[in-house]
């Protein structure tokens, strides 16, 4: 049996695995949510597994290694390939539990400047294993979410990145701004959205406050306001990604949450571009078993 994790802002997840396969599952809060330290946290968390814990070690990857995290763990330095990331494991004890805990990834974004990740990149090198084609060549996966990771890869190896604070932009703009808040019916998201798509690129910051007005003057819905934003938000990140990248290749990789991947291709379809899906669990649990298993040469 092998104890794997991905421990992110908003949750844990533990992972027992048996021939490769997950056999057994347990969850906890994430780093941005703790009541309790870092430490004390992972210890109650793998409190039903602590004796094969103690056993076995466990890994983790995510940010268990952020500042807020186990133990700060340095970025590995892109261009980067797996055993570049692996070399860079730390490792500490909680619980009586050796913890083995991956670094993240930073690096030149597309347009020159400072940007990181950390789990990203565990899905990452985790789909070189799923689809063995995308060693090879030219790849951009896209990892949609609240910081949405657009990756270059050439020959397996991740070149560049760029972060879209896509997600947060719209939750900020959802639960903080004036926006949505002309009406209450939730009906017409999927109207929203595609009305947002066709504006994306053509000016977004005066779009976003079509959300509003529309609804004052037009009786457009409050679902039909959230919809907006979200097309002009993820319509912008793309056609923002695609020039920066100088142009992008199809079909691009979707790795993460059904629900939004599905935006996500509905997106890449209104800019041409064929879309490939990789399971985001199945992706992190084959990353993680690269730093397991050792170097990939």
């Amino acid at each position: 049996m092998t104890i794997l994790g991905d421990w992110g802002t908003t949750r844990l997840r533990l992972f027992r695995l048996r021939d490769g396969a997950i056999a057994e599952r347990l969850d906890g809060p994430g780093i941005g949510q703790l009541a309790a330290s870092p430490a004390e946290t992972l210890a109650a968390a793998l409190a039903p597994w602590r004796d094969a814990a103690r056993d076995e070690g466990v890994l983790l990857c995510g940010m268990a290694g952020s500042r807020n995290g186990l133990v700060e763990v340095p970025y590995a330095p892109c261009p980067a390939d797996a055993d570049a990331w692996r070399a860079r494991l730390a490792t500490v004890t909680v619980d009586g539990i050796a913890v083995s805990v991956a670094p993240g990834l930073s690096g030149a974004n597309f347009t020159g400047h400072a940007d990181v990740m950390r789990g990203e990149e565990t899905q990452i090198f985790g789909a070189t294993a799923v689809d063995p084609s995308l060693a090879r060549g030219r790849a951009l996966v896209v990892l949609p979410g609240t910081h949405s990771k657009w990756a270059e890869l050439i020959d397996g190896r991740v070149e560049r990145f760029h972060t879209f604070p896509t997600g947060e932009l719209f939750a900020l703009l959802r639960d903080h701004s004036t926006l949505t808040r002309a009406g209450a019916d939730t009906a017409g998201r999927e109207q929203g959205f595609a009305d947002g798509l066709a504006r994306a690129g053509t000016g977004l910051i005066a779009g976003l406050f079509e959300a509003r007005a529309a609804q004052l003057v037009e009786g457009r819905s409050h679902g039909w306001a959230l919809g907006l934003l979200s097309g002009l938000l993820i319509g912008g990140e793309f056609a923002e990604a695609i020039a920066l990248a100088g142009g992008a290749p199809s079909p691009i990789v979707l790795i993460g949450d059904p629900a939004l991947s599905a935006l996500y291709t509905q997106t890449a379809e209104r800019f041409g571009l064929a879309v490939t899906h990789l399971d985001g669990d199945a992706c992190a649990i084959a990353g993680l078993a690269l730093l397991y298993q050792g170097p990939t040469r």
